[in-house]
């Protein structure tokens, strides 16, 4: 029986869009068992913007009203900035269409749940786009884990630095805004941490039971442009920089993670490690093709490029020792999420695996405001 190719909808059109774009451009060629699809309408706020969009990536048609959108497309991709995250992802939950939402699932713990609901009250596929799940190396990690490879987990180690905000003068964005981000560095970068470490070892040392954190601002306020690039106002910034944590598992097992957009000299510096009773790995996304393993009776960490055809993905795309890069983390999940709707199953990370996710960075915030250990609620 021949399918009739599934119309994609995305909310967005920024760096998120242009990435899933691109995903969606590489999958024919790459993945020729890939669900048949149209870039059908690409949904946006400036009229101007949003057509030289959509001809860049192939999209058909533009709508600046997400809900008219939504009856037109038969999967909706919603990567718009958080605080729209929920009332356009719910909606089309409700009318019956597939969703990916962008991370983190939403500003607050409350929405998160209603979306986690909508998502559970349906047999429809959704997922939530943390993407680095779909890293062969980090795909790698979780099976030598998963067989037993490190021992016990004791703990667990994440970072994620970047270094964008480091002059006081770099321009305000709605990321700095509360109501529109939830929070900062915690939720922009941090969700990701937290996320990939519930993929690794959640199965091994549970959920995240108690935390302790710590949430800095060191800019308070942020220059806003005009057109001809001066200085409108400064509006306040009421996200945190940087945050740090720690963490105990339901296992007893520890976990210690930070992430700062302040970090002068790193630019996309996302690092894991994990360490074991046998052995340990550790994993940088500057390196992605490579994981750090060290095993039970060796001395030292080997490196372990991870570009066999065997690895997972991999022989998708070039011989061995032929590296691929972010980009393509994107096509993985991208081809993961519309095989599953194809099929009608379930995907992960689903909406209930970012809300698990928005549970920590809830309790890490009410950690920092009441100085003290919380569990996580």
């Amino acid at each position: 029986m021949t399918r009739e190719p599934l119309k994609i909808g995305v909310l967005g059109y920024r760096f998120m869009g242009r990435a899933h774009a691109n995903a969606m451009a590489r999958l024919p060629m790459f993945f020729p068992d890939a669900p048949e699809i149209e870039r059908h309408t690409l949904v946006g706020r400036d009229e101007a913007a949003l057509a030289d969009a959509a001809d860049r990536f192939g999209f058909a048609h533009t709508a600046t009203d997400w809900e008219a959108a939504i009856d037109e497309v038969d999967v909706f991709y919603n990567l718009g900035p958080n605080h729209v995250h929920a009332e356009p992802s719910i909606a089309a939950l409700e009318a019956g269409v597939p969703v990916l939402c962008e991370k983190p699932l939403a500003p607050t713990l409350e929405e998160a749940a209603a979306m986690r609901g909508a998502a559970a009250a349906t047999d429809v596929t959704s997922g939530t786009a943390f993407n680095y799940r779909f890293v062969p190396a980090i795909c790698h990690a979780k099976r030598l884990i998963e067989d037993g490879a490190l021992g016990e987990i004791r703990q667990v180690r994440g970072r994620y630095l970047q270094d964008w905000l480091v002059d006081p003068e770099a321009p305000w964005a709605w990321r700095m805004d509360a109501d529109m981000a939830g929070s900062g560095a915690l939720s922009d970068l941090g969700a990701h941490t937290l996320d990939l470490a519930r993929f690794l070892v959640g199965d091994r040392v549970g959920e995240f039971e108690r935390v302790a954190g710590q949430l800095t601002t060191f800019v308070d306020e942020r220059p806003v442009h005009d057109e001809d690039g001066g200085v409108a106002e400064y509006r306040d910034v009421t996200v945190d920089d940087a945050y740090s944590a720690q963490v105990e598992y339901e296992s007893g097992a520890t976990g210690t993670f930070e992430a700062s957009r302040v970090a002068e000299g790193h630019k996309n510096d996302h690092t894991i490690a994990v360490h074991g009773t046998k052995g340990s790995l550790k994993f940088s996304l500057e390196r992605l093709n490579e994981l750090e393993v060290l095993r039970e009776g060796n001395r030292g960490y080997e490196t372990v490029l991870v570009t066999e055809e065997s690895d997972p993905y991999v022989d998708r795309w070039w011989p061995p020792g032929h590296v691929i890069g972010w980009e393509h983390t994107f096509v993985h999940e991208n081809y993961e999420f519309l095989s599953a709707v194809a099929e009608g199953e379930s995907f992960e990370p689903s909406f209930a695996d970012g809300y698990e996710v928005q549970r920590v960075l809830a309790a890490i915030e009410r950690a920092d405001e009441r100085g003290e250990r919380v569990p996580v609620e």
